[in-house]
């Protein structure tokens, strides 16, 4: 790892966050039915509009409306598959950035090939999901063995891959996704006690901001996935290249999430409190979260 100092860091990724503050991007939602109000606060907070639609009737119309779709497979059935297609076909065309959670990917048959099919049919601009579900998609089966994910968690042996492993791991997956016409790839997320992020190419990072709270409430990783489909939004409406924006306001995306959670661990450790009042206080902390400062802890991955 290259060490870099806190405060120049933040000063990188510190206009991502005031660019979503000011852009307060419409973030549509085709996600989880059990922690869809837990994504509308999330991104209330952060400065984002959240709408929920996931009808076949307005999703390509809402798609093409919103600054980014994000897609998430938490609760999946055949009605929301066809909608979640529409939407992706919609946003492809419009330019729209997709953020894909494919959350028990490698659970069932119906959940990985959903997945398969999103990635095959739609460029996806970038892909978060635990690393079970990261390598569900990236190795088949030949090469994985028949793991999997545990429901919606991640495996015990899976969690055993080092940085290293899962930054390739990221990268095998962000190379077999289509680029879009612009010529921008996909930027794969693999988030965990450390949250490793990297491209098909460039430069790859590991964010350790967070808390083991976090893993305790449902929702956390919902949560994460529609605030990078926020900071997508900006990194999209923003000059210059847009995978490279993307690159930046993820990672800044991730250390914010990150500070927020041991924010709010602080407070319930202070309260003697639990995960419930932790999960109003991860929220408080996003609303109230203004700049980064020097609690970002990122590195810069060498591979």
């Amino acid at each position: 790892m290259v060490k870099e100092d806190p405060k120049i860091l933040a000063g990188k990724l510190q206009p991502w966050l005031a660019r979503l503050r000011t852009g307060r991007p419409l973030v549509h939602c085709i996600t989880n039915y059990v922690t869809v109000n837990d994504v509308a606060n999330l991104l209330l907070a952060c400065g984002a509009s959240p709408v929920m639609a996931d009808a076949e009737e307005e999703a390509a119309e809402m798609a093409a409306l919103a600054g980014a779709l994000l897609i998430n497979l938490g609760t999946l059935n055949s009605r929301t598959v066809r909608s979640m297609h529409l939407a992706a076909a919609s946003a492809n065309k419009k330019g729209i950035p997709i953020v894909l959670d494919p959350v028990g990917v490698g659970a069932t048959s119906f959940r990985t090939s959903t997945a398969q099919a999103l990635l095959r049919e739609h460029h996806i601009a970038l892909i978060r999901g635990n690393i079970s579900e990261i390598k569900a998609l990236a190795l088949p089966l030949t090469d994985q063995g028949m793991g999997g994910t545990k429901g919606v968690d991640a495996q015990e042996s899976d969690l055993a891959d080092g940085v290293q492993g899962r930054i390739q791991i990221a990268r095998k997956l962000a190379r077999s996704t289509s680029k879009n016409s612009s010529g921008n790839g996909t930027i794969v997320v693999i988030s965990g006690a450390q949250d490793v992020l990297a491209g098909a190419d460039g430069p790859a990072f590991v964010c350790s901001n967070g808390c083991a709270v976090m893993q305790t409430m449902t929702g956390s990783g919902c949560m994460l996935s529609a605030l990078l489909a926020a900071n997508a939004a900006v990194a999209y409406t923003a000059e210059d290249n847009k995978e490279d924006n993307l690159r930046h306001a993820a990672l800044a995306g991730l250390a914010a999430m990150g500070i927020c959670g041991e924010r709010a661990n602080t407070l319930i450790e202070q309260q003697q409190a639990g995960n419930a009042s932790f999960r109003s206080h991860l929220i408080d902390s996003m609303y109230r979260l203004t700049r980064l400062e020097d609690e970002v802890k990122v590195e810069v991955a060498q591979d």
